[in-house]
């Protein structure tokens, strides 16, 4: 049974609380970036390819092609900032939903791209640019709340930098220490945990993502935004009933 995650506030949080809350949103990140591709032909979490494209795509002369990217960059950019001003915000009103507000935005913004995406295939010059913006502004918004959630331990989008932290410690893991007196070399073997699972989760949504995506089409996205709210729910309904009897 799926239950909502306790733990938004700084006081509540613990490092158990920050992987669940991670493993889901990387799930759900794999399942949108996977759906995002098959829908757009992009993957929208990644900025270093867009960055890349942007370059290419100047030197070639295609300017439409590299404004196309630097706005995607900038969705990215501009979902991150949005948290930080609805986190700093939350926060500052003493919110235990402070860091489920940015998740209540993005099911939102998940919904509009699965219930209304089908309009594309009627207009798709019009809808597709519009459509990777709305992608790269939710991949840059979900990558912040858990960013600031965990002080940067944790991201969800970020799957090279995983991949490169758990290559680090599969090395120590692995080394063989043979210099006696020296201070031998050992893994974070809690790291190997968080960053295998954060793995396997983005890996698993990308495959449900692009299963749903394949079968269902656009509505496949509406159960992600259903996952988010059940994320945020009881906290969000907290802090509703406070306001309302102040």
């Amino acid at each position: 049974m799926f239950e909502p995650i306790r733990g938004f506030t700084s006081l509540q949080r613990t490092p158990q609380t920050d992987l669940k809350l991670g493993s889901v949103l990387a799930f759900v990140a794999g399942a949108a970036n996977a759906g995002g591709f098959l829908a757009v032909g992009q993957y929208t979490s990644h900025m270093t390819g867009m960055v890349s494209s942007v370059a290419d795509h100047l030197v070639l002369g295609e300017l439409t092609l590299a404004l196309a990217g630097a706005g995607a960059v900038l969705a990215f950019l501009l979902g991150a900032m949005t948290t930080a001003w609805l986190v700093n915000w939350g926060m500052r009103h003493q919110l235990r939903s402070a860091y489920g507000l940015p998740l209540i935005l993005e099911a939102a913004a998940l919904l509009v791209f699965g219930l209304f995406g089908a309009a594309m295939g009627f207009m798709t010059p019009v809808f597709l640019p519009l459509t990777v913006v709305l992608l790269c502004f939710i991949m840059g918004l979900q990558n912040a709340v858990i960013t600031k959630i965990s002080h940067a331990t944790i991201r969800t989008t970020h799957v090279t930098g995983l991949v490169t932290d758990l290559g680090i410690e599969l090395g120590k893991l692995l080394y063989v220490n043979r210099q006696p007196g020296a201070e031998p070399v050992q893994a974070n073997r809690g790291r190997l945990r968080v960053h295998g699972q954060l793995i396997a989760c983005f890996f698993f949504g990308g495959l449900a993502g692009a299963l749903g995506f394949k079968y269902l089409g656009f509505i496949s996205t509406v159960p992600l935004a259903l996952m988010l709210l059940l994320l945020v729910m009881r906290p969000a309904l907290d802090d509703w009933q406070r306001l309302r009897a102040a």
